[in-house]
C-alpha cells in the first residue's frame, strides 16, 4: 500500500536522481576535447554515465500479512565509465599525439550528450510536476475536511 507521502518521496528520488544524470552529463560535454588526465599524464577522458536502480523495500501489509517489495523510488548505484572506443585524430602537430601521429580524444559525442541532457531535463521536470500535483491534492483533501 502506498501511503500518502510515499509519491512525493518516489518523485523527489527521481529529482535527485536526474540531478545527478545532468552532473555527470555536464562534467562529459566540459571534458569532450581533455586529452590528459588530472596528472598531466596523456589520458583521454573517457565518458561517465550515471547508473541507478530501483530503491526496493520488502515489506509485510498489515491487512493481509502478505509480504511484498514496496517502490521507495530510484537510488543512484553509481557513476560508471562509458568502455567504447576512444576516438582517433590524426593531428601530428598535437604534442599528445603518438608516434603514428594520432592524438586519442574522448568518446564523448556532444550531440548525444545535448539529447541526453533534454531528456534528463524533461524527467526533471515531469517530477517537479508531479510534486506539484500531489501537493494541490492534499491542499484540497484539507479543504475538504474543514
Amino acid at each position: 500500500m502506498i501511503g500518502a507521502f510515499n509519491t512525493m518521496r518516489i518523485s523527489a528520488s527521481g529529482l535527485s536522481a536526474e540531478r545527478l544524470r545532468m552532473d555527470t552529463i555536464a562534467s562529459n560535454m566540459v571534458n569532450y576535447q581533455t586529452t590528459r588526465d588530472s596528472e598531466g599524464k596523456i589520458k583521454a577522458y573517457r565518458r561517465k554515465i550515471a547508473v541507478f536502480q530501483e530503491n526496493l523495500s520488502n515489506s509485510i501489509d498489515n491487512l493481509s500479512k502478505n509480504r511484498g517489495e514496496e517502490l521507495l523510488g530510484v537510488k543512484s548505484v553509481g557513476i560508471k565509465e562509458d568502455n567504447s572506443p576512444l576516438r582517433k585524430v590524426y593531428d601530428p602537430s598535437n604534442p599528445d599525439a603518438n608516434e603514428q601521429g594520432y592524438v586519442e580524444m574522448p568518446n564523448v559525442n556532444v550531440l548525444n550528450e545535448m539529447a541526453d541532457m533534454i531528456a534528463s531535463s524533461r524527467a526533471y521536470e515531469a517530477n517537479i510536476s508531479a510534486i506539484n500535483s500531489e501537493k494541490n491534492m492534499f491542499s484540497k483533501a484539507l479543504q475538504i475536511g474543514r
